[in-house]
């Protein structure tokens, strides 16, 4: 970085994790390093379960997920979603 320009502050708290990837996307990690220091977070993620898909389905769902415009794992999971609300 030219040592002339002035950086802008990292912000204590951005608005959003949007907020936050634009700023990082504007600017360089490296010109803030000396600002930065280890922390611990922890993630809450939802377990997510995997299942067995025959080939062939696989490849039709493929073809209707790209017909639609969608990945084929977005596809099955509205189809999921719907026929399990059908069922209740």
């Amino acid at each position: 970085m030219d040592e002339s320009k002035v950086k802008d502050p990292i912000p204590e708290e951005f608005e959003s994790i949007e907020a936050a990837a634009q700023f990082w996307d504007t600017h360089s990690l490296a010109d803030y390093w000396d600002q930065t220091h280890e922390v611990e977070i922890e993630v809450a993620a939802r377990r997510r379960r995997r299942v067995v898909i025959d080939p062939t389905v696989w490849e039709q769902v493929v073809v209707c997920a790209r017909a639609r415009g969608v990945l084929p794992e977005t596809l099955i999971n509205l189809w999921l979603a719907e026929r399990a609300q059908n069922v209740t």
